[in-house]
């Protein structure tokens, strides 16, 4: 057979790929929606709150495993907070 009878299908198939990933992720921004959520809840501070909405996010990224950065900063908010929230136990505790 000839060539340009797999280049052509090859070629669909890699522009349709990216395509289709756009699409998808473009309709499930669970893990952003659930981010910001967990923000105004630290921002608030309800802290205990923001720390499971941060963990349900870092959950739904984990399943979509394309927002690597989202992750990173989700990682590095949860250390905060359970840092903060022992700070604030052992204030309590000495009081």
């Amino acid at each position: 057979m000839q060539l340009y009878y797999y280049l052509f299908p090859a070629i669909t198939l890699l522009l349709l790929i990216p395509f289709v990933r756009f699409v998808i992720l473009k309709k499930k921004n669970i893990p952003v929606s659930l981010f910001s959520l967990a923000l105004k809840n630290e921002n608030n501070g309800r802290l205990e709150e923001a720390v499971t909405t941060y963990e349900s996010a870092l959950v739904e990224v984990k399943k979509i495993r394309f927002h690597n950065n989202l992750q990173k900063k989700i990682i590095d908010k949860l250390k905060v907070l359970n840092t903060m929230i022992e700070y604030d136990r052992n204030c309590h505790f000495m009081r």
